[in-house]
């Protein structure tokens, strides 16, 4: 059972993700429903507001706090977790209801500021345009003379989060500011949090092809968006897909220098999971602080909602709290 109404990509790939190909090529979105932002100060969870990135790209994010932040002393400030939602580059977006309870358990249960960023997606914006964004968000978010930031978010102890093509966004845009730490401050990143990371290869692993027709995210979908999202010429071996083509033993030297820890999030029912393992044992050689926590069962992106997404926020908060206090 999953928190996404399958869709039989035999059929049509295109509804499988919820677009439509026009006659010239490009691709339109079906609306969805779409959840505010709510600084309802009667919300006894969290407030959320919205905040831009870049104007003329269009990227913003929604800043979540938890609302027993607003009542407790001025002095008490909360790590930040930046978030990237999945979507396989091509779609979803920061309101999307999907995501909401993550942020909400998040916020609430570590608690921390939880800052959800919306990048640009492919195959108009193809990678790496989505790492761009990621790395310009963190100097927005660096910048910002927000209320909010200011009175609630430690930037000193952030930690950089995505869920499936998040999770590699939060990889990848972490290596990009792992090179620009210095210009990054007061942010100061302690980790990398990668939730059911979206990563391929022209190599079958025994798990893509054990559930080649899986109902969430079936083999040939996963070619599909990587088609779409990857450079133009670019196949699945691209460093941007394969990660074990773009492992640099130098930058994790810096990386393990930092004290950055890592986190790998997974389960036996993802057909990425002999991936997301591989990258595991790639970090452990090239010496990075690393933990992968696979689970049995589930299904790819498993913890967007309750009961799972609280789950899954335990495992999150350990991580984190252990991260800023060791």
């Amino acid at each position: 059972m999953s928190d996404i109404s399958p869709v039989d990509p035999n059929i049509d790939l295109y509804g499988f993700l919820g677009i439509i190909r026009c006659p010239d090529g490009t691709i339109r979105r079906l609306p969805g429903p779409a959840t505010p932002a709510s600084s309802d100060p009667r919300n006894p969870l969290h407030l959320s507001k919205d905040i831009s990135i870049n104007q003329h790209n269009g990227t913003w994010a929604r800043i979540y706090v938890p609302r027993e932040a607003f009542d407790s002393s001025p002095d008490t400030k909360l790590p930040v977790i930046v978030y990237f939602h999945g979507g396989g580059f091509i779609v979803g977006n920061v309101s999307t209801p999907l995501f909401d309870d993550l942020h909400t358990e998040l916020a609430i249960e570590i608690p921390a500021v939880i800052i959800s960023v919306d990048y640009r997606l492919a195959p108009e914006h193809r990678l790496p345009a989505a790492y761009n964004d990621c790395l310009e968000a963190l100097h927005t978010i660096k910048d910002s003379n927000d209320e909010w930031l200011e009175k609630y978010a430690d930037l000193s102890k952030c930690f950089l989060m995505g869920t499936s093509a998040g999770g590699n966004i939060a990889y990848h845009g972490g290596i990009l500011a792992a090179a620009c730490v210095d210009d990054l401050k007061p942010l100061e990143i302690k980790g990398l949090i990668l939730h059911h990371p979206f990563f391929g290869g022209t190599r079958r692993t025994d798990s893509e092809l054990r559930m080649a027709n899986d109902k969430v995210i079936p083999l040939c979908a996963t070619d599909f968006m990587w088609e779409l999202s990857l450079p133009i010429g670019a196949d699945r071996d691209h460093e941007f897909s394969n990660p074990m083509m773009g492992i640099n033993p130098q930058l994790f030297e810096l990386i393990k220098a930092l004290g950055w820890k890592i986190l790998v999030i997974g389960c036996a029912g993802d057909p990425l999971i002999d991936r997301q393992i591989e990258l595991v044992k790639k970090l452990e050689e090239n010496g990075a602080s690393v933990k992968g926590k696979f689970d049995e069962g589930g299904y790819h992106g498993y913890g967007y909602v309750n009961p799972t997404a609280k789950a899954i926020t335990m495992v999150v908060k350990e991580f984190v709290l252990s991260s800023i206090t060791c």
